[in-house]
């Protein structure tokens, strides 16, 4: 029985019969518009970090209060994420695409023209819960537009968008902010988001599919909402508010296990569940969501710790830590396309332990970094982690939505795009936090051979001495010194547990089972 029958039969409103495929300039063209529909969502996350110190003193607020511009819209999109299937069944794929855009969009007006803080923060929220489906409905979407043994080519392109956006987001954003004013970080949005509605829209309003009207699962929705905001918040605070050594971060953890226990337990007994976990239950699908956040810890880990590094300690502005990181995007964005146009006559899992362990080893040589290293150093380092990328995230994609039903890829894209932003979220604040306490440890262990019989400290502060410093200001520029060294060495020990991460991912990826395609109709 096919699924437009099995909806049909649950009282679904079946759309007209429509080609099955798109093919030739407009396929090329609905192609280049959900990727830039998931890349202007995506760079959402990141291009307003670097404007932060901007935003807060034009807004009159402290730099710490300045990060919820950042948090609100994780939360918010958290929170949504999961509920994309639901969405989607409710009013149709391409409906709730181009009504997400629009809603996306005015909220970054919003953001863009907000008077005070107040205003920002509620706008941000609001672009996190209507933008929170376009990512995994342009992935449905592009899916279904393309005949399985092309569907690698898609999913290689529109995985670019993933790569690219974090990467492009703070060289955009401190390119605006120093250019123009940090409004336009949200109000370049604009012109991008109403073209991607309207094309979309004019392209694929005969490719909609079948919706039913299915009853709003309101205890699961808070729960959810409860518990993943609890989480979310946990993650971006905890290392501010020193982790476990925080009742506000003890009270957090309590609340975000409890409902999310919950919120388990009732989802997987509801009649209609607004986040369908069952999909867990098949092999392929655990292990790429797995994959998947594990490895987005680390990368996203190091993309947020180099530039933090850069700019601390090397002397490098906001402009230029972004554009050491954006060399990785130079590789990935050749290779992504050439991966993709071939995932299909190879292995997935095969692609996925080259990008895994060609990852590992760049960290590796990158946690050899001294002080003086330089610019072009760093650069390439950025550039071939680009190749381990490429073959990271195409074939993780590919295994977590093998073997299911056209139906259901997009709740398995809005589960696998969470548990991504999840591992992002949590690789970004466990990465920080190990690095200031690495710092520390390092710190003290370099300051116990700061003494009266020690003779390198003893040459070292006579050579500051000379120099015209005073005793204290000697002690000062020595303390800086071994500061900065610290932070060097605490820097090496990321990027070389972000590599361990990486290789202790290859092991459970050959767990998954081919074959690695979606299926193309039929029951299920």
């Amino acid at each position: 029985m096919s699924s437009a029958t099995l909806a049909a039969g649950a009282g679904a409103a079946v759309p007209p019969a429509r080609p099955e495929y798109l093919s030739g300039a407009r396929l090329v063209l609905a192609t280049a518009v959900l990727g830039l529909g998931s890349f202007v969502n995506i760079l959402d996350m990141s291009i307003a970090n670097v404007s932060i110190p901007t935003i807060a003193g034009d807004l009159g607020v402290s730099y710490t209060q300045g990060t919820w511009v950042i948090t609100s819209y994780a939360v918010s999109e958290a929170i949504m994420m999961p509920l994309t299937g639901w969405l989607a069944q409710r009013f149709g794929q391409v409906r709730m695409f181009v009504m997400a855009t629009l809603l996306f969009t005015l909220a970054s007006v919003l953001c863009g023209l907000a008077p005070n803080f107040p205003v920002l923060v509620a706008a941000r929220v609001l672009q996190g819960v209507f933008g929170a489906s376009m990512v995994p409905l342009s992935q449905a979407l592009l899916t279904s537009l393309y005949p399985p043994h092309r569907r690698g080519m898609a999913l290689g392109l529109w995985s670019m968008t993933t790569i690219l956006a974090p990467i492009v987001g703070p060289l955009a954003g401190g390119w605006l902010t120093e250019a123009f004013s940090w409004h336009w970080v949200f109000l370049i949005n604009l012109p991008f988001g109403v073209l991607v509605a309207m094309a979309s829209w004019n392209m694929l309003k005969d490719k909609e599919t079948a919706t039913r009207k299915i009853p709003v699962d309101y205890v699961g929705l808070a729960l959810l909402a409860i518990g993943v905001g609890a989480l979310q918040i946990l993650l971006d605070k905890g290392n501010e508010l020193d982790w476990f050594g925080s009742g506000i971060v003890i009270a957090l953890a309590c609340v975000s296990f409890v409902a999310i226990a919950f919120f388990i337990a009732w989802e997987l007994t509801d009649e209609h569940p607004v986040v369908e976990l069952r999909l867990f239950a098949r092999r392929n699908f655990a292990i790429g969501s797995i994959c998947m956040m594990l490895g987005s810890m680390a990368f996203f880990g190091t993309v947020v710790l180099i530039p933090l590094w850069l700019q601390t300690f090397q002397g490098y502005t906001a402009l230029w830590a972004a554009k050491v990181v954006a060399f990785g995007g130079v590789l990935a964005l050749m290779l992504g396309p050439v991966v993709g146009a071939n995932i299909h006559r190879v292995d997935a899992r095969l692609v996925a332990t080259i990008g895994f362990t060609v990852f590992a080893l760049v960290a590796f040589w990158s946690s050899g970094f001294t002080p003086d290293v330089d610019y072009w150093t760093v650069a390439v380092s950025r550039l071939l982690m680009g190749i381990g990328i490429s073959c990271f995230f195409l074939p993780i994609i590919t295994i977590n939505l093998s073997g299911l039903h056209p139906s259901q890829i997009a709740s398995a894209s809005g589960l696998s795009s969470f548990m991504r932003n999840l591992g992002s979220s949590f690789g970004t604040a466990v990465m920080v936090s190990l690095w200031d306490h690495e710092a520390i440890i390092h710190h003290a262990d370099m300051v116990e051979h700061v003494t009266d019989f020690d003779q390198p400290s003893i040459d070292y502060l006579a050579a500051l001495r000379s120099a015209g410093l005073s005793a204290e200001q000697a002690l000062a520029a020595l303390d800086n010194t071994i500061n900065s060294q610290a932070f060097l060495m605490a820097t090496d020990d990321v990027l070389w547990i972000s590599g361990v991460v990486m290789l202790c991912l290859i092991a459970p990826i050959w767990l998954a089972r081919p074959p690695f395609t979606v299926r193309a109709g039929g029951g299920h």
